[in-house]
C-alpha cells in the first residue's frame, strides 16, 4: 500500500489560499516528496509530516512553487530537526547549482555550511529509469519555460506507480508518463483558456481516452478552476488530502 497526502496543490500565486506544490509518498519501501514549493515546510508541520522520515526529493522543474521550500527544508534539518540521515534531492539539469543560488540569495553563507548528513544531488536523465533507492524514476520533458528541462515524473514504489506532470502544456509526452500508472496526477491551471506552459482542463478532459491509467487527479488549480470545480467531472486535489494507491 502506498499513501498519497498533497501538502499543498495550489498554484503559484497561493489561490484559494492554497498552499505550494508539495506531494508526500509513504511505503514500507520509501518515504518522499514530489516537489518542495516555498511553503512545504509549512504545510509538512501543518499536516504532519516528519522531516526525518523524508529519504529523497523529486523536482519537477525550477520554479520557486515547485523548489523553493529546499532551502528551509536543509536548514530545518541542520538546525531544528538535528537530521543525521543522508538525503536524495533529484531533478533536472542545473538542479544543484539553482538550489544553492536560492540558498545564497535568502540565507548568504548558509549554502557553504557543511551539513550534519549528506546530501546528494542527482540531475534525472531523460526517459531512462533511476533507481533511487526503493524508486524507480523516469523523467519525461514537457513544455514549461523553467530556465532549465522541466519535467513530468513517472515513480514506481512499492509495486505501484504515480505519474505527475509538472507544470506544462498539453505535450504527447504525458501520454507517455501516464501509461498503466495507478494514480496520474495532472496539473490543470485553467478550465478551458489556453495558455503557454500550462494544462487545461477541458484539454485533459478531451485526452483523457489516451491517458491509459487507473486513476486521475488535478490539481495546481488557479482561481479560475476553483471557481468551477462544482462543474469538474475529474477528481480534484485539496491542501491535506490523502489517498490510497
Amino acid at each position: 500500500m502506498v499513501s498519497v497526502k498533497f501538502l499543498g496543490c495550489g498554484d503559484n500565486f497561493g489561490s484559494g489560499g492554497r498552499f505550494q506544490t508539495c506531494i508526500s509518498v509513504q511505503s514500507e519501501a520509501a518515504n518522499f516528496l514530489i516537489d518542495c514549493g516555498a511553503s512545504a515546510l509549512i504545510s509538512m508541520k501543518k499536516f504532519g509530516v516528519s522531516l526525518l522520515d523524508i529519504e529523497t526529493i523529486l523536482i519537477t522543474h525550477l520554479h520557486g512553487d515547485h523548489f523553493a521550500g529546499i532551502p528551509f527544508f536543509i536548514l530545518d534539518s541542520q538546525l531544528i530537526s538535528r537530521r543525521t540521515a543522508p538525503l536524495v534531492i533529484a531533478g533536472p539539469p542545473g538542479l544543484q547549482d539553482r538550489i544553492y543560488r536560492a540558498m545564497e540569495v535568502m540565507y548568504p553563507g548558509s549554502s557553504k555550511v557543511k551539513q550534519k548528513f549528506e546530501i546528494s544531488y542527482l540531475e534525472l536523465p531523460e526517459s531512462l529509469p533511476t533507481t533511487i533507492g526503493a524508486l524507480s524514476v523516469t523523467a519525461e520533458q514537457v513544455i514549461h519555460g523553467s530556465g532549465a528541462p522541466s519535467y513530468a515524473l513517472r515513480v514506481a514504489c512499492a509495486g505501484k506507480t504515480i505519474a505527475y506532470t509538472g507544470d506544462t502544456e498539453w505535450t504527447d509526452n504525458l501520454i507517455k508518463i501516464a501509461s498503466g500508472v495507478d494514480l496520474f496526477i495532472a496539473e490543470t491551471y485553467f478550465y478551458e483558456k489556453k495558455m503557454k506552459n500550462h494544462l487545461n482542463y477541458r484539454t485533459l478532459l478531451q485526452q483523457r481516452q489516451a491517458l491509459d491509467c487507473k486513476r486521475i487527479i488535478i490539481t495546481h488549480m488557479s482561481d479560475d478552476m476553483l471557481e468551477r470545480l462544482d462543474s469538474v467531472e475529474l477528481e480534484y486535489a485539496e491542501d491535506g488530502k490523502e489517498l490510497q494507491v
